[in-house]
Order: C-alpha cells, then structure tokens, then sequence
C-alpha cells in the first residue's frame, strides 16, 4: 500500500510557497506521491461547496513541484478530459513526465459540471465513449512514429509529434458507475476514487474493476487502484464517524482496512476539508494543521 499526500491545491492555503513546503516535508517523510485535482469553474449560485470555489491548474502546479522535489511521484486525479484536445493533453504530460524524470501517473476524468462544458464547447453526451476514443489518441501519439486518426470525436492527419516519453505516464480513470468502473478495467491501467466515494463499498467497486479487466483478457493484478482520502484529522471517538475521519490511530486503522479491500495506494487529501481547503480558512492555521497530518499520518518505515 502507497500513502500519498494532496498538494495545496484549493482556497487559501494553496499558495506556491504552501506547496514547496509541503512537497518537500512529504518528500522527507518517505511519502510515495503528491497529488491534485482540477475544477475549471466554480458556477455562480452552485452548492458545491467552498472546495471547489478556488483551485489552481493541478498539469501547472505539479510541473512546479517536479522542480522543488526529487524523488516522490505526482498524480492526477483528475484532469477532466473532454476539456481540452488529446494532442494537447499529450504533450502537455509527455512533457512533465520527462521533466520530472517518468514520476507522473495520470488520472483522467469524464466532467459532471454542465457549465464547464458549455464554456469549452463540449456537449455532455456521449462521454464514456468520447474517453475511449481519447485514451486510443493519447496512447498513439505517445507509440507511434507518425499518428492518424479518423474518429468519431478526434480526427488527426498524419503527423509526427516529439518528443515522445521514454516511458508513458500510467493512466487512470475516475468515476462511480459500473459502465464506468468496467471501462477503467477493459482500456486504462487502473481506477482511482471521487472525493464522494463512499469508501465502505470501494471493495465491490474494485471488483467489478478486476471482473471487467479479466473478462477483457487482461491482468487484474497489474492494475492501480488509487483511493483519494478525504482526510479530516478530528478528536477520536465520535461515533458516526466517517472513514479518514478521526485521529491519526482512527485513520491508519481506515488505511488499513482501505487495503485490506485491495487498494492500492491511498492519498490524504486536506483540501476537502472545508475547514482547510477554503478560500476562507485562515491560510497559516490550515499550514498549521497540514503539517500536523503530515507527521502524523506519515508512512510507517
């Protein structure tokens, strides 16, 4: 089981200074990956809360944070895809897995906010197979010497695009559904969680999963299964409790349990934390408490 760490990447604490701080302590603590989130925009009179209202670019944040580390993976999770063009997309990746020395491991997601479609001139329709198709264009420009393409979606003519990574960034797919979880484990190299996961069922979400990548002819065990821990350190005891809610003890007790269920790899984020990843939080408490879960939440050598 790998334990990463969420960026400051949301509200007030997520200041370039913030992130240095905190990649490099998780660095430090043998943490195995940093990770962020997108949200495009936050649209006007939306209940989804203050998370949501002030986030950096995650591809921009984590291209900075390839410079100030050295060692410790960085992650994605997600990049909605229908919002920019494949080509882009790779070589924007293609181009911070070379920079950060094949450390990068790329979730992709489908988008649920209708607003942030209309801005980027997508329709919603159609998502789960606009993904396959986008997975197929990524993984050509990525393999091939000269790419072309004739989609439903994507067309490309014969072109070259260079340079290419040494070794392409693993690529995960988001979402809750079955059709979902069954197309992350028939085209992509693993499934990562939503912050609304409901993390007691991410056991039959796996295997479904795992049913789909086998019935697919591929290898279940050599997919990721990556769980974003929305993580709130909280006096321990509380009796509706919530998983990754409590004291330290409480939450590696939840990680645990997290693998016994076969996750692969769980990450603390405290940007879901209303009372830290707010654009009105007070940024030196939310560093305060950060710094706190990172020691104490910290892999066990």
């Amino acid at each position: 089981m790998k334990i990463g760490f969420g960026a400051p990447i949301s509200g007030s604490w997520a200041t370039p200074r913030n992130a240095l701080r905190i990649a490099r302590g998780a660095e430090e603590l043998g943490y195995a990956t940093l990770w962020t989130f997108q949200r495009l925009l936050y649209p006007v009179g939306h209940d989804m809360g203050p998370v949501y209202r002030s986030v950096r670019d995650p591809i921009v944040t984590l291209s900075y944070l390839a410079g100030v580390t050295e060692r410790i993976g960085l992650g994605l999770a997600v990049v909605n895809l229908p919002f920019m063009s494949p080509v882009l997309l790779a070589k924007q990746l293609a181009t911070l897995q070379d920079v950060s020395a094949g450390r990068l491991s790329a979730g992709l997601g489908l988008g649920w906010v209708p607003e942030e479609f209309a801005a980027s001139g997508v329709p919603m329709a159609a998502r789960g197979r606009r993904a396959v198709e986008y997975l197929q264009v990524l993984r050509l420009l990525w393999g091939e010497e000269i790419i072309s393409h004739q989609g439903e979606f994507y067309q490309v003519p014969p072109v070259h695009q260079d340079p290419k990574p040494v070794t392409p960034p693993p690529l995960l797919l988001g979402g809750t559904a079955e059709v979902a979880l069954r197309r992350a484990g028939e085209i992509a190299d693993g499934w990562i969680s939503s912050s609304r996961a409901d993390l007691t069922a991410i056991r039959d979400q796996i295997y479904i999963v795992k049913e789909a990548a086998a019935a697919a002819g591929r290898d279940p065990e050599a997919l990721s299964f990556v769980c974003r821990g929305v993580t709130r350190l909280r006096p321990p005891g509380s009796p509706d409790r919530r998983p990754l809610t409590g004291s330290p003890d409480e939450i590696r007790a939840d990680v645990a349990a997290l693998a016994a269920a076969g996750v692969t790899e769980v990450f603390h984020d405290l940007n879901f934390d209303p009372e830290i990843g707010s654009p009105d939080a007070d940024p030196a408490e939310s560093m305060r408490r950060a710094e706190e879960a990172l020691t104490a939440l910290a892999p066990e050598a």
